[in-house]
């Protein structure tokens, strides 16, 4: 049977950069709480198909509070690994070591792993490996694993403590102590038969979690004797039940660092980290900080840098589409055959796979500054602002994914402690501009803002971010009542991005665009190609205006006249755009038969008006997402009335915000 091994430890101590030395994963790496949502699992390069390595969530402690804690709780309990490899942030060991100790509760083998050791040395700093050792009770390893350097360590002290675990020392004493082990003799047999671990068992019971009272079924008299205990034990301390428990490790934690850990001063990284912050988190730059930046970020994406690599990659796109054709012609391929590989597959996939440049370049930036640790500061610089519309800095952190894709951002509003915020985070979510949407805002700006491209892009960006703090405002005073809870966040210290990490980030994101391309738009390529090439009778037509699609975009296309666009070939791109965002752009290229991106440019003039390509773009930042986010929204809320309600919402404001755009610019242009 394979070994299982459970990787944890707090979050930014490189928890998923040590996972991924050892699987040789290509698991994103992030520097901001919430990146690990669910268990990861994979095997160690070295011990294939036999020591599986499962990445928890970071977490601070084994208090089942948050979904992390209670995800690594339920994990550690119910599948009870072979193995626990704790990784320490080296640098700020005494806080890492209160996690140390609760797991140390679960009597489970232990390796301690000391990451960014590199930094602790740099410094000037030392820590006392084998006094650690020896106090601990427990093979401790130093590492750097940024670096690399320390992977074989870990690897050979996996080998050694399966072979020969140990055991970790009692290391509880005073009033605690005696509270412990008379408790312990009560609940020891229960625990035993549930084979939960009889320690964890008991500090549960000291912490007051009535789970664990039912769990064991502890009865009335037994009860009674615990409170007694627990009585006395307040009485002799001086403090209240939980309150001796915490300072019953911590002292012994202080008794540790005080022996084994010995600090001259911050590290390089620390001090480094603060100058930068009293800039960058500034109470009144930080947030205009942000914006410059994220503005110059679309400068080089859309600009500089994007709109060359994306002429040079549609001039690819469309030498090997014209040879393909030219190909088929020579050897006589039927003419709907033809019809169908010419102006669908490849008019509708090549016309989505010209943005890749584009898509590549926006993440390579902002994965640079992910990796570096800015976006855990734009969390703590939003918290105050995003508490005034009734959320807490901890929601930004989905909102943020949401610039990537809607479907892992919903996923990630599992971290959220409070089932009020977490609800109100979903709902507005989708308001953030994914990265699905970036080929629409990059043809219509093609078109018709070709020299404004950035300010544009800004301007389309802010106005999602602005209508989700409306409908936040709108929400809390309705629906979601109440207060967001409070929000801790440990600020990383700033480092220079990884290529590794940088790099692995950009081809996920890579890899699935392409994968969507091959797959969801070359089937709705297909079919719109069939809809717009045939009548209701099945004959193929030369005019789309007479075909089924446009029957079907003729009747919805009045809804859409107050926004500024009736044409059937806007409102049918709208409905295909609910299968997947990209969708959009291969459908009007395949309704317009437009080959190269300038018969793109001239067919959308016929379609849309300057002001009408706008408030087309606003709609679509704004209506509901695709199906496969919608499927996440109800999967998340547990109820398909509650999802459908959420859709209806977003579609609702992106009508109102589209109409009141138009008709105001209306009277003006």
């Amino acid at each position: 049977m394979n070994k299982k091994i459970a990787l944890i430890g707090n979050q930014n101590c490189g928890k998923t950069t040590l996972f991924n030395a050892l699987t040789g994963s290509s698991q994103h790496v992030g520097n901001f709480p919430g990146v690990t949502v669910e268990q990861k699992r994979g095997f160690i390069k070295k011990h294939k198909d036999e020591f599986e390595l499962i990445d928890l969530p970071g977490i601070y402690s084994l208090s089942p509070y948050t979904s992390e804690e209670i995800v690594s709780i339920q994990f550690l309990l119910e599948e009870q690994p072979d193995l626990i490899i704790n990784i320490v942030d080296a640098t700020n060991i005494e806080r890492n070591l209160y996690l140390t100790m609760q797991l140390m509760e679960l009597n489970i083998p232990i390796i301690l792993v000391l990451n960014m050791m590199d930094e602790v040395i740099s410094s000037g700093n030392c820590i006392d490996i084998d006094g650690l050792k020896e106090r601990l009770g427990m093979r401790v390893v130093p590492i750097s694993a940024s670096k690399n350097e320390g992977i074989e360590d870990v690897i050979t002290a996996i080998e050694k403590t399966l072979e020969n675990p140990g055991r970790h020392l009692d290391l509880c004493h005073g009033p605690v102590h005696k509270a412990i082990h008379s408790i312990s003799h009560i609940v020891e047999q229960k625990a035993h038969i549930l084979h939960l671990p009889v320690r964890y068992c008991v500090t549960k019971l000291i912490e007051g979690d009535e789970d664990m009272f039912k769990t064991l079924d502890v009865n009335d008299n037994d009860r009674h004797i615990i409170e007694h205990i627990l009585e006395g034990m307040e009485q002799e301390s001086g403090t209240d039940r939980e309150a001796a428990l915490v300072d019953m490790r911590y002292s012994f934690i202080e008794e540790v660092c005080y022996y084994c850990v010995f600090t001259e001063c911050e590290t390089k990284e620390q001090v480094r980290s603060e100058k930068i912050d009293s800039l960058l988190t500034h109470k009144y730059l930080g947030i205009p900080i942000f914006i410059l930046i994220m503005l110059m970020i679309f400068y080089l994406t859309f600009y500089l840098i994007g709109a060359p690599l994306q002429d040079l990659m549609d001039n690819l796109i469309g030498m090997i589409s014209q040879n393909i054709i030219q190909l088929l012609e020579h050897y006589h391929v039927a003419y709907w055959l033809r019809a169908l590989i010419g102006d669908g597959i490849l008019a509708g996939v090549g016309s989505v796979l010209s943005f890749l440049p584009v898509i590549v370049i926006l993440f390579f930036f902002l994965s640079l500054l992910e990796d570096s640790g800015y976006m855990a500061r734009v969390a703590f610089v939003m918290d105050k602002a995003l508490r005034k519309i009734g959320l807490s800095g901890r929601s930004f952190v989905p909102m943020l994914i949401g610039f990537g894709c809607s479907v892992p951002a919903i996923m990630a509003t599992r971290t959220l402690s409070s089932d009020r915020d977490r609800k109100m985070t979903i709902v507005l979510t989708p308001f953030m501009s994914c990265s699905a949407k970036l080929p629409i805002y990059g043809m219509i700006i093609a078109a018709f803002f070709p020299r404004k491209a950035a300010i544009v892009m800004i301007t389309i960006y802010c106005i999602g971010i602005l209508v989700a703090i409306i409908s936040a405002l709108l929400l809390k005073s309705t629906i979601f009542l109440g207060e967001p809870v409070p929000f801790v966040l440990e600020l990383p210290a700033y480092r220079i991005p990884t290529i590794k990490n940088v790099v692995l980030n950009v081809w996920d994101k890579a890899k699935d665009f392409i994968h969507k391309a091959f797959t969801v738009i070359f089937i709705a390529s297909i079919v719109i190609w069939f809809l717009q090439s045939f009548n209701f009778t099945f004959d193929m037509i030369e005019d789309s205006s007479q075909s089924i699609l446009a029957a079907i975009g003729s009747f919805v296309a009045p809804i859409f006249k107050p926004l500024g666009f009736s044409d059937w070939r806007a409102s049918t791109a709208l409905m295909t755009g609910i299968t997947a965002k990209e969708s959009v752009v291969s459908t009007l290229t395949v309704l317009t038969q437009a080959a190269t991106t300038t018969s793109l440019n001239n067919a959308l003039a016929t379609i849309f008006t300057p002001l009408s390509a706008f408030t087309f773009l606003v709609f679509t930042v704004l209506y509901m997402p695709c199906i496969a986010a919608f499927a996440a929204t109800k999967r998340e809320l547990g109820s398909w009335w509650q999802a459908i309600s959420t859709v209806l919402f977003q579609t609702g404001m992106a009508y109102i915000v589209a109409f009141v755009i138009y008709q105001i610019g209306s009277l003006f242009l």
